[in-house]
């Protein structure tokens, strides 16, 4: 990872770390970052990304990848491949090999017999639905099944078999005996083990049963001496449930458990369940789509792995609801793009301008710097014709107030370049403007005119010099801020894709300079006064046609909008 990442900011799990570094509890720290290889990792899991990796970074430990693949019949190997790719894109490496939960299926079962040999697990035939009536709720106590007094024997024997496949799938379990009437209702017998026929993609067909998440998790941290597991506040009531497994086990290491506030960016969804819809429903292209919240989709609009990392750290880490708005990622995104991308000049909505007085081999051109403050960027020749493209909203017939482009016997001063003033406009049949005949003052090139002071500056292209490129306009996906927190006038949730933005993209023909045509994907630049644009990852073939996505707009627009 570069090392012009934001300085470290304090907060409750550092101070943790750092009282049991001083303390002698911890001799060292070894974090781990778990996804459910299920989907595409989305902006929610760039900050756990953040936290778990910059943590371990920031003191001199060890962060590990680790696939929590207990659920064979929703993980892919498409999505164990991409979590790498996106862990790497935001600038991190992990310890050694990428691990997964399925590595230790053997300890973990090893484990569950020990548990059933203690008398402190059992096998249980309730269907799923008498287990939820036995379970009780917050309000009553749950009561025991009729299955909870098997001896350790006879537990032994069941589960061995639902190993080898004795059992339909769902027709038993094994569960923890620890107690029904507790108020935590984690600790109401949980199970640990179910009967699942499914090809995994790492251990094939080895198992028929596989372990529940609560039951693997701890067990995986502890085996990879994990010294702080970080996990969102929806764990905080599970805690206890990880403690008790590792305490009634013969295994050296506790891990602690620290929950956090989990990231809720508004404007976006972030449900895997909901992510996954819109790509199997065709409403997105792809996990990959720009205006999706995975990291991939970000990474293809255009958005850098400092602008995401700055996020996160203003994002901030603490117990308490986690709720940003959009244009802090937008905001951040900008302030990291503001200082590496190179400027260039396009046009994205023309109107032609025919320069009447223009002189071939007399009418001079300027080069421009790439950047105002890096001239290591270099500079372009920014050569000009007798036919240009400036923007249409930079001309106004009926200019408004304090109007300082482009009107019927106005002045402006075009980028780099000369003054110019319009002279006559040229209308089609239905009373569009389609060309302005303009004349140049051949004394302003580099220089004010004398006697007046011209206000606005405007961007252009001189068409000769254009380049055709498709450009994609991004905008947010959704109208609402919580699109799928929306109930209708029944009380019911609405369905999240009624909110979908019908302007969130328009695929545009706009024109270039020639400075991009060799441009490789993955290439940022601010279109001046335009906004901050990306060469498509998979689209963009450089030496051919460019196309461009836009990353974001130079200003909050939607703040203007609200």
């Amino acid at each position: 990872m570069s090392n012009d990442a934001a300085p470290v900011m304090s907060n409750f799990i550092r101070s943790i770390i750092d009282h049991d570094l001083t303390s002698g509890k911890r001799a060292s720290v070894v974090t781990r970052f778990p996804p459910e290889p299920n989907g595409y990792l989305h902006v929610g899991h760039a900050k756990s990304i953040c936290l778990n990796f910059g943590i371990a970074q920031d003191y001199q430990g060890e962060c590990n990848l680790r696939m929590d693949d207990t659920n064979p019949e929703k993980e892919e190997d498409e999505y164990i491949n991409a979590i790498q790719e996106d862990v790497r894109w935001l600038g991190y490496e992990w310890k050694g090999e990428v691990r997964y939960a399925s590595n230790y299926f053997d300890q973990l079962y090893a484990y569950a017999e020990e548990l059933i040999n203690a008398g402190k697990a059992y096998v249980d035939d309730l269907t799923p639905e008498e287990m939820r009536q036995y379970r009780g709720n917050l309000n009553e106590p749950g009561k025991e099944s009729p299955y909870r007094s098997r001896t350790p024997e006879e537990n032994l024997t069941l589960f061995r078999q639902m190993r080898d496949g004795a059992f339909a799938d769902g027709s038993k379990t094994l569960r923890l005996k620890i107690d029904m009437t507790s108020g935590n209702i984690n600790l109401r017998d949980p199970v640990i083990y179910r009967i699942r026929r499914a090809t995994h993609h790492q251990t094939g067909d080895k198992w028929c049963i596989y372990p529940m998440y609560d039951y693997t998790h701890c067990i995986s941290d502890a085996l990879e001496g994990i010294t702080h597991s970080l996990c969102t506040l929806e764990f905080e009531d599970h805690r206890p449930l990880y403690d008790w497994v590792l305490d009634n086990i013969t295994i050296p290491a506790h891990p602690q458990q620290i929950e956090f506030s989990r990231l809720e960016l508004l404007s976006v969804v972030t449900s895997k369940r909901k992510l996954k819809q819109l790509v199997d429903e065709k409403l997105m292209t792809g996990w990959d789509d720009p205006r999706m919240p995975t990291i991939t989709g970000m990474r293809r609009r255009g958005y850098s792995p400092e602008g995401i990392r700055l996020f996160a750290q203003r994002a901030g880490v603490s117990k308490t609801p986690n709720v940003v708005d959009f244009s802090s990622l937008e905001g951040a995104v900008r302030e990291t793009l503001e200082e590496t991308s190179p400027r260039v000049i396009a046009v994205l909505d023309p109107i032609k301008v025919t320069l009447t007085n223009f002189e071939e081999g007399v009418t001079g051109s300027r080069s421009a710097p790439f950047h105002p403050h890096h001239e290591n960027m270099g500079e372009r020749e920014i050569p000009i014709g007798r036919e240009l493209y400036i923007e249409r909203e930079d001309f106004a017939e009926v200019p408004p107030p304090k109007w300082q482009r482009l009107t019927l016997g106005g002045e402006v001063r075009l980028r780099y370049s000369y003054v110019i003033k319009c002279d006559e406009v040229i209308k089609d049949a239905d009373g569009n403007v389609i060309e302005l005949k303009c004349s140049i003052d051949p004394e302003t090139l580099g220089q004010n005119p004398v006697g007046r002071k011209v206000k606005g500056v405007i961007h252009w292209i001189a068409v000769h010099h254009a380049i055709e490129a498709e450009v994609r306009l991004y905008d947010r996906l959704f109208t609402e801020a919580r699109p799928d927190a929306v109930r209708g006038e029944d009380g019911e949730y609405v369905d999240f894709k009624q909110f979908i933005n019908p302007n969130s993209l328009k695929v545009i023909t706009g024109y270039v300079e020639p400075a991009v045509r060799e441009a490789a994907p993955e290439t940022r630049y601010q279109f001046e006064r335009l906004g901050y644009f990306v060469t498509d990852r998979k689209d963009h073939v450089a030496g051919g046609k460019p196309v461009f996505n836009r990353t974001v707009t130079l200003r909050d627009t939607w703040a203007a909008k609200e």
